[in-house]
């Protein structure tokens, strides 16, 4: 009995005095919890399948989406509801993993400079929102948000998204030959601000 007591104590001796040991089992105690958590997740149809209704974004609507990345408006907005009854009493029904299982990467976050996005889809008309990201104190005075109105003038770039429509298609998004085709041209004179428009338009609207 004594030998072993002595065994374990060298050995847990060792763990605490090797900071590359512990570095090695921290990141696998890690791994294995982190595994344990989300493979499972994989096999369940609630966060793997799409909401009924569910449609990829059409060409504007994914350019507006690629905007809306490329300004940064997910460093102050989240689209993600909380099923907490302030939360859904704000910004209306929880968001379920169903509607973005298009979203590549999705866009949830946590930041609430501005509030939450996922609900806006036809809660405020087109001309509200063009108003809004050339001033957002014309209609908000004590917004923060800084005013987009280089957005009015670009044009959309549509050449390349059918290339980049192809590429969301190898990882499970459902368009079609057809869709990626007319892409280009869907999107000849199109404003960047209009693009935009069309992405918060869509936000939300697959479940009411």
């Amino acid at each position: 009995m004594a030998n072993n007591n002595t065994s374990g104590g060298l050995s847990h001796e060792k763990i605490e005095t090797s900071n590359f040991l512990m570095i090695v089992l921290i990141l696998l105690v890690l791994l294995v919890g982190g595994l344990v958590e989300i493979v499972p997740l994989f096999f369940q149809k609630s966060t793997t399948q799409p909401v009924k209704g569910l449609q990829p974004l059409n060409a504007l609507q994914l350019a507006g989406r690629d905007i809306y990345v490329r300004e940064g408006c997910y460093n102050c907005h989240s689209q993600m509801i909380r099923p907490f009854r302030a939360e859904t009493l704000r910004y209306g029904h929880y968001s379920v993993a169903g509607e973005f299982v298009y979203d590549h990467p999705f866009q949830w976050g946590s930041k609430r400079t501005g509030p939450d996005l996922h609900r806006v889809g036809g809660k405020y008309s087109d001309q509200w929102h063009l108003d809004h990201l050339n001033n957002p104190r014309d209609l908000v005075p004590e917004s923060n948000m800084p005013a987009y109105p280089w957005l009015l003038q670009n044009a959309v770039d549509g050449a390349t998204m059918p290339a980049h429509m192809k590429a969301l298609r190898t990882v499970g998004v459902p368009y079609t030959d057809e869709q990626i085709a007319k892409a280009s041209q869907e999107l000849k004179g199109k404003t960047e601000v209009e693009a935009v428009i069309a992405y918060l338009q869509v936000l939300g609207t697959s479940v009411k």
